[in-house]
């Protein structure tokens, strides 16, 4: 699947290009944040805050649309109805009884059943994990700073951010001191950006990392800390759009499920009239033709497909669920079936995710306990998002023989100041002083 473009919300574009007073006034913020009465109105005209692939983006309701509703299953259907109008309705000596619609509708609902429970299984385990993760954020509300969920904010709020959180709806920044963030859930790219407050000239035909004043829901803060006020929540947001967009598109096995239903439909319309037209002339009786080619059209159609085929993803599916995998969409199983090498673009996932700490030189590139002493001080002491370099220098206080040296490290030299890592000076720094 191709690259998903998500244009902005129109209401990021008009206040990217304002300033913070007019986004006061036209929001009706007090310094102290929202009322009460505030909040509930702009829940009732904006929504909420959920998104993501809950229980709210796939109800009971539109599993069993995804389990019984599709091209293949429509056409069972349909043929089910004309069995049941010529076994039984005009039923003549021919001996039928209505076994035909009996089959179909069996394979139906056997074949939908096996789909939505499998999929029901794995869609409450899922959110299962969901409700376990508790995001809060914290908001100025009637006065206060209060730590609420994010699913519980509204357009209007007024969220402060800090390094290491996650922006939990878009915003339109009013504070900004060293403010770094990744929006590599949004645009796949790497690169850390700078956010700042100043307002844009031009809001049109530009990429998500030109907006430099607003901070996009999903996005990373790296350091630096924030405030802003919340302009789109949930589906509006442009992460809301692009799970949204991700959930229109279809899968390839639903693209190639419903070509197989359109060669069948092809060959019904261009078999049946033929058969109608050549039994009617030849035998002259028009009513027994027209049942005919009725069963040829009934006989075309392989109605244990849809039950195989679900069978055996759902079987895929649960081999999966054993490896603590889950798959919330069981035709997902024919991508990983057709699939000979997969290759993670993440550094994380193919490696233990832990850096260790060999060897420490000098600029000579000689071993050098004073660089050791520094760098383990910088750690000790900085303020920043915690990382896996600083854990592993950290690591070094427990070396055999050296414990003391490190604990006393940290009672002898304090921390005067700290300039926290920003992304063009690449690094962060610590000033110490002796304790005397």
């Amino acid at each position: 699947m191709g690259t998903i473009h998500i244009s902005p919300h129109e209401r990021l574009k008009k206040y990217a290009l304002k300033d913070i007073d007019e986004l006061y006034n036209d929001f009706h913020i007090k310094e102290g944040g929202l009322t009460q009465e505030q909040i509930e109105q702009m829940r009732k005209q904006h929504g909420s805050n959920h998104v993501g692939y809950s229980l709210q983006a796939h109800s009971f309701f539109q599993r069993i649309k995804r389990a019984f509703i599709n091209p293949f299953s429509v056409i069972l259907f349909v043929l089910a109805i004309v069995s049941f109008i010529t076994d039984v309705c005009l039923k003549s000596n021919s001996g039928r009884n209505g076994t035909s619609v009996v089959i179909i509708l069996s394979m139906l609902i056997i074949s939908g059943m096996v789909r939505l429970i499998q999929e029901r299984k794995a869609g409450h385990a899922a959110d299962t994990l969901i409700q376990q993760i508790k995001t809060t954020v914290s908001v100025y509300r009637q006065g206060q700073q209060l730590e609420i969920s994010s699913e519980e904010l509204v357009v209007g709020d007024t969220v402060s951010l800090s390094a290491g959180e996650r922006v939990p709806a878009d915003l339109r920044l009013i504070e900004a001191q060293d403010l770094f963030v990744s929006q590599a859930l949004l645009t796949g790219e790497s690169n850390v950006l700078e956010k700042n407050t100043n307002r844009l000239a031009s809001a049109t035909q530009i990429p998500l990392d030109r907006f430099s004043n607003i901070a996009f829901m999903g996005s990373s803060v790296i350091s630096g800390e924030g405030k802003g006020i919340v302009l789109a929540v949930g589906g509006s947001t442009v992460y809301g759009g692009y799970l949204s967009e991700l959930q229109r598109n279809k899968h390839s096995f639903d693209t190639g499920a419903n070509s197989i239903a359109w060669v069948l439909i092809r060959f019904m319309v261009a078999l049946v009239p033929v058969v109608f037209v050549v039994s009617g002339i030849t035998k002259g009786d028009w009513l027994t033709s027209f049942l005919f080619s009725l069963s040829v059209a009934v006989g075309l159609t392989p109605e244990l497909l849809p039950m195989v085929i679900n069978a055996c993803l759902a079987k895929g599916s649960s081999a999966m669920g054993e490896k603590q995998t889950i798959v919330k969409n069981i035709n997902a199983m024919q991508s990983f079936g057709s699939m000979d090498v997969l290759c993670v673009d993440k550094t994380g996932t193919l490696t233990g995710d832990e850096v260790i700490l060999e060897y420490y030189l000098d600029i000579l590139g000689e071993e050098s306990r004073e660089v050791l002493d520094c760098a383990y001080l910088n750690s000790f002491y900085h303020t920043g998002v915690a990382n896996h370099l600083d854990q592993a220098i950290l690591k070094c206080s427990s070396m055999p023989g050296r414990e003391n040296h490190f604990l006393s490290l940290g009672e002898t030299i304090q921390k005067l100041d700290e300039l926290p890592f920003d992304y063009e000076r690449k690094c962060g720094s610590c000033q110490d002083f002796f304790a005397l």
